[in-house]
């Protein structure tokens, strides 16, 4: 699919790898709607690449079609999705003094990672089926899991399970929308220096680079945003997951 004067939605796209991916739709004349929680970073950001923001919380119903309603209304009908809004706690299943888990954290993570995805993807594929074909598709789906979903760290439960969540669904949602000629894609990144990593120390961001077997660094999300890119311009990828990580299989902490 050719990506120029086509509208695009990237939620968790005010930072991040979703921002680096809004920038390169941008870059290649994608008409794009930024979905974040963030108003203040997500309308500068969308301002910077000539774009539109809209406050969505991907988990809820109402914030998600209001989204895509206004999305619509700016740009038209958008033919390209990027699922990048994610949240990441850190919690033992068992904690110091023999604590249990905290229910509202794991509920929480897969609502917003899991739930939040499976939203946007069926409402947009809802509003997209109705549209022309274009070059014998009618739009591109791409999702965000992590290397967590196969190899979680200690700590990673709820997070693990709400990408592996996002993993196990491709296939089947890119065989439910073949109907509609709607391709869905995942790409499971590793390590990336993304927000939260930028704020650890520099010799930890080196000793988390490290390792990784080649390139042994932490990834760009401008190379996740390529990856992207990628996936939208080749019809034939479709139904599949990526691993973008160098090869690292994550060490159990």
């Amino acid at each position: 699919m050719d990506i120029r004067n086509m509208p695009a939605i990237v939620t968790g796209g005010a930072s991040g790898l979703g921002n680096a991916t809004a920038r390169m739709l941008a870059a290649a004349g994608a008409k794009v709607a930024i979905f974040d929680l963030n108003e203040e970073v997500g309308e500068k950001a969308a301002q910077e690449l000539g774009g539109a923001f809209f406050k969505v919380n991907v988990a809820e119903d109402e914030s998600v079609a209001e989204g895509l309603r206004r999305a619509a209304e700016k740009h038209g009908t958008a033919r390209i999705l990027v699922n990048c809004a994610g949240i990441a706690p850190a919690v033992k299943t068992v904690g110091k003094e023999n604590v249990p888990h905290a229910l509202d954290i794991y509920r929480r993570t897969i609502e917003v990672n899991l739930i939040g995805t499976f939203n946007m993807i069926s409402k947009f594929a809802a509003q997209l089926a109705a549209a022309e074909e274009i070059e014998g598709e009618r739009g591109v789906i791409v999702n965000t899991a992590s290397v967590a979903a196969f190899d979680g760290q200690i700590g990673q439960a709820a997070y693990s399970s709400s990408k592996g969540g996002v993993v196990g669904m491709t296939l089947p949602v890119a065989r439910d929308l073949a109907q509609f000629k709607i391709r869905v894609m995942t790409i499971a990144p590793g390590i990336f220096l993304t927000p939260m990593l930028e704020a650890f120390p520099q010799n930890v961001q080196d000793a988390l680079g490290a390792q990784v077997p080649h390139p042994s660094r932490l990834g760009k999300p401008s190379e996740y945003a390529q990856l992207v890119e990628s996936i939208i311009r080749n019809p034939m990828l479709n139904g599949e997951v990526i691993r973008l990580d160098g090869a690292i299989r994550m060490a159990p902490r």
